[in-house]
């Protein structure tokens, strides 16, 4: 809050802050800022406001623009972290060091609408602690946007939390769950599941927007980070894949031992007709492997998991912060 003396009245403004991740997006971050400070003066005039850029180690002059911004506008601040800590770590610390009475966190490309703020502000004054944001549709690629609805109707069923579909992260948290998220010291926090998982204690409300096309630069998602968010949910907030290791193992050892006793039993009956040849033998060796290789792998990823938390390096090592006081 922000208290300001007037005709020697003493008022109360209600600080918003608003977190802007970014990773080179040097075309985006003067307009980003630009368009939420028009979003305070035409449609929450009443409010004060802070504008927290959480840098992540980009390379193509991101940093110059925001340093430009943070030298014109001391509510413009910024943190620059000193390597690329990914989508999901950097999004988070950011949110931690915000001082409003509510935070707004916001993509720095555009594709989330600017002019949700205010609508998000709305929800929040009726009570509201966390106001998430639902993308309906999208005017990303079709088959893009078909495939995340199927990642998580998927992981929604398989979730021990049940996490919120066509959730990003975009969205307001009131100040009280900010300080939640400071006192979870979770070395690989996954926002979007902790949000599942507390949100029904502090009055979530969803509100759905249409996201809309990356207005300038090329998107940082590709397979790899895409697949590293996947494997981050199923391994923070589901068992079943450990738990269908073990039912798919046991299920073929048994298949297995029923078909070895039906070969048997036909060679004993049939000894000199029946020929049962390399063929089955080798089908079966190979299929055993790969399901072997594969929940190996799936093990793997659990493993990681609790390999990184154990570790507990810093979610986030700073760099550099402008106009933090």
């Amino acid at each position: 809050m922000t208290v300001i003396l007037k005709n020697d009245k003493i008022s109360v403004m209600k600080k918003i802050s608003v977190m802007i991740p970014c990773y080179n997006e040097v075309e985006n971050a003067e307009l980003m800022a630009n368009s939420i400070i028009n979003v305070f003066a035409e449609a929450l005039p009443e409010y004060d406001y802070e504008i927290v850029f959480i840098d992540n180690c980009s390379k193509d002059g991101t940093r110059d623009v925001i340093r430009n911004l943070c030298a014109h506008n001391p509510k413009i601040k910024a943190i620059f972290n000193v390597t690329n800590f990914g989508q999901f770590n950097s999004p988070f610390y950011g949110i931690c060091q915000t001082t409003g009475d509510c935070t707004v966190s916001i993509a720095a490309d555009f594709q989330e609408p600017v002019n949700m703020i205010p609508v998000f502000v709305r929800e929040w004054e009726k009570g509201h602690k966390i106001v998430s944001g639902i993308k309906t549709s999208s005017k990303e690629s079709g088959i893009l946007f078909f495939l995340r609805s199927c990642y998580y109707k998927v992981i929604k069923r398989m979730s021990t939390v049940k996490l919120i579909e066509h959730f990003t992260g975009f969205g307001l948290y009131d100040k009280t769950f900010v300080r939640l998220l400071r006192e979870l010291d979770d070395p690989i926090p996954f926002l979007r599941g902790i949000v599942a998982e507390y949100g029904e204690g502090f009055n979530m409300t969803e509100v759905t927007y249409e996201q809309e096309e990356r207005r300038a630069g090329k998107t940082h998602n590709n397979f790899y980070s895409l697949y590293d968010g996947a494997m981050l949910s199923f391994t923070s907030y589901t068992k079943v894949g450990l738990r269908l290791a073990t039912l798919i193992g046991f299920a073929a050892g048994v298949i297995s031992f029923i078909i070895a006793i039906v070969y048997l039993v036909l060679k004993l009956t049939h000894w000199d007709s029946f020929s049962a040849g390399y063929a089955p033998m080798t089908i079966g060796v190979f299929l055993l492997g790969s399901i072997q290789l594969f929940f190996i792998g799936f093990l793997g990823e659990y493993v990681l998991n609790i390999n990184t938390r154990v570790i507990h390096r810093p979610v986030v090592v700073e760099e550099e912060r402008i106009n933090f006081d």
